[in-house]
């Protein structure tokens, strides 16, 4: 359940690093509570999961899954580049995501 738990708060960290962008600067009401709800509960769900993963473990996950999906999406919604390195690197990135998953 732990790890349930940790993938769902990594998915909010990847709502609430793209909602960032739509607010604007914090300008746009909507998309700027939609933005904060997302960020507690990104917080929330790693605090539940860290009541029994290990705590590098867990954040580099979180960490990971957050940074790897706010590049995908930020290729598709907002049109940057998707080079071959920049894939490679996420590449690595899910490399070490795994990698820590498999020795937890």
């Amino acid at each position: 359940m732990s790890w349930f738990l940790l993938f769902l708060a990594g998915l909010f960290e990847i709502g609430w690093a793209i909602g960032l962008k739509y607010t604007e600067g914090f300008s746009k009401p909507l998309p700027t509570m939609l933005t904060i709800a997302a960020m507690i509960a990104s917080i929330v769900l790693l605090g539940m999961a860290l009541r029994t993963l290990p705590l590098g473990t867990a954040y580099a996950i979180w960490t990971g899954i957050g940074t790897v999906g706010t590049v995908i999406l930020g290729i598709v919604l907002f049109a940057e580049p998707a080079t071959a390195l920049r894939l490679g690197c996420i590449g690595l990135i899910v490399a070490g995501i795994a990698g820590l998953k498999l020795t937890a």
